[in-house]
């Protein structure tokens, strides 16, 4: 690859600086985009973003492409045929907590007309811009995340703690967390 000035979070490989130059921190308007995006965070919940992304094709191919309307009709053998698929997290309650989520975005895109439009109202519509100079400035958590946390959970979604928001809203260009020196900023 060229050399760029990137966020250091990505410099780790191949896969990790592909991800950061053409997805992180680019908005993301499309309600199946943000479903996978919020598969991925929940399977990502206390372990590394770079072992997620290895296995991004793997949880691509298990769970239908992301289709949440699939996904939410998924019967229990396919629960168990799940927890017997080593290409992915396997891990009971991320898998539940993915049915159930997919359930619940449908009824929010009842709601909202769009999961879209009920998750970027939470930004007014327009990403916030952090300006980091570096990692250390990069928050883990924000006021918007905790209150989209709160709301989530409050409507019965799973694994959806302000980090795993947080962490989601950078990946869908909600907020633009690249560093100051970083090339995408240009």
């Amino acid at each position: 690859m060229e050399n760029k000035n990137r966020c250091a979070w990505c410099e780790k490989d191949d896969l990790y600086r592909n991800y950061h130059d053409n997805e992180w921190g680019k908005p993301v308007y499309e309600d199946s985009i943000l479903f996978e995006f919020l598969v991925l965070e929940t399977f990502q919940a206390g372990l590394s973003w770079h072992s997620i992304l290895k296995k991004r094709e793997n949880f691509r191919r298990a769970f239908n492409q992301f289709d949440y309307k699939k996904i939410a009709h998924y019967s229990e053998d396919k629960v168990q045929e799940l927890l017997l698929d080593a290409g992915i997290i396997r891990n009971q309650l991320k898998i539940r907590g993915t049915i159930i989520n997919a359930i619940l975005f449908i009824k929010v895109q009842e709601e909202f007309g769009t999961f879209s439009k009920y998750i970027w109202d939470f930004v007014n519509g327009k990403p916030i811009d952090n300006i980091p100079k570096t990692l250390k400035d990069v928050p883990a958590t924000s006021e918007i995340s905790e209150a989209l946390s709160k709301d989530l959970k409050k409507r019965g979604f799973k694994f959806v703690g302000s980090t795993v928001v947080y962490a989601h809203m950078q990946a869908t260009g909600m907020v633009n967390d690249h560093t100051t020196d970083c090339w995408t900023r240009k």
